[in-house]
């Protein structure tokens, strides 16, 4: 009998996209962060996706510092692959987003395969008063930004983090940010497996058609063939459909307060472990098992725990 498959779920905390003002479950501070991040591996998530925040105001930072009051504690509490962002937030410079993922060396960290319009300011509609000054004019100034991943930014990237051993969370937006992928694999600059995160649902990117995420994996599989992990995430109320349909077709998930602030229509999720339990619970009703940290670093080529930077 053929080994079965075990499915790979990733929690993304809190990420750069929703504000304070929009869920008061969202994830702020260090130790709310902390608490999410090993909830989320005690609900089944193999991997957790980390952003930092300012605590006193919830704007996404890439202070190290700010890494640095979570990710320890994480890592001892539990045994859930630390996945950093190089994403940060479509506002900040490359160099400011490379810092975390270069100066703590984790197991995984993401990296955008491309540039591309990433529309936030349609939510500016949807809340009357915001806690912080800063959150309107955050979500107005994507009406007119471009979220920047140029080939040079994407080279930077890979050339600064290529001694320490991270692998990388490829995500892509759209189908010419596959195209950027096979660029660089035809170039030995990102070497398989593949960790493959197809993203839809962004305002600027690919939509959400059940015809989107099969031209995706079509794509992906004429392009990478069988040296790729291939994983989706669904913005907003897509997370679940896109999920199960995702996962009914062989792939893996990501689910978070980073991608959706909801746990069922009009219920705002209190917990990414919320998340976490409900995708579970999905996937098992399909049969299919859930991997463990350990088989994703596995299935992932990962360097282990104990090879981190912090």
């Amino acid at each position: 009998m053929a080994k079965q498959k075990k499915v790979i779920v990733t929690c993304a905390v809190t990420g750069a996209i929703h504000t304070p003002t929009m869920s008061p479950h969202l994830p702020v501070t260090a130790e709310q962060i902390r608490e999410a991040a090993v909830g989320a591996v005690q609900a089944g998530a193999a991997i957790v996706h980390l952003h930092a925040r300012e605590p006193e105001t919830g704007r996404p930072s890439q202070d190290v510092e700010l890494f640095r009051a979570f990710v320890s504690d994480i890592k001892a509490e539990c045994d859930g692959v630390i996945n950093l962002t190089t994403g940060g937030s479509p506002a900040m410079t490359v160099q400011e987003r490379l810092q975390p993922a270069l100066r703590l060396a984790p197991e995984v960290a993401s990296l955008n395969m491309g540039s591309m319009n990433f529309g936030l300011h349609p939510m500016l509609g949807k809340y009357k008063d915001f806690k912080h000054d800063w959150e309107p004019a955050y979500l107005e100034a994507t009406r007119d930004m471009v979220f920047r991943n140029t080939f040079k930014d994407i080279e930077y990237i890979l050339e600064s983090c290529q001694d320490n051993g991270t692998r990388f969370e490829l995500e892509c937006y759209d189908t010419s940010h596959l195209y950027n992928l096979a660029h660089f694999v035809d170039r030995g600059l990102i070497e398989g497996p593949l960790f493959i995160q197809t993203v839809f649902g962004i305002l600027g990117g690919i939509g959400t058609h059940p015809d989107d995420v099969s031209h995706m994996r079509r794509t992906a599989d004429r392009l990478f063939g069988t040296d790729y992990v291939w994983s989706v995430l669904g913005a907003g109320r897509f997370q679940m459909p896109i999920g199960s349909m995702a996962a009914a077709m062989g792939g893996n998930v990501r689910v978070g307060l980073e991608d959706s602030l909801w746990d069922g229509p009009g219920t705002l999720a209190e917990s990414n472990a919320a998340q976490v339990r409900r995708i579970r619970g999905i996937l098992e009703g399909l049969s299919l098992a859930i991997a463990t940290p350990d088989e994703a670093r596995e299935m992932l080529g990962l360097k282990g725990k104990q090879n981190v930077g912090f």
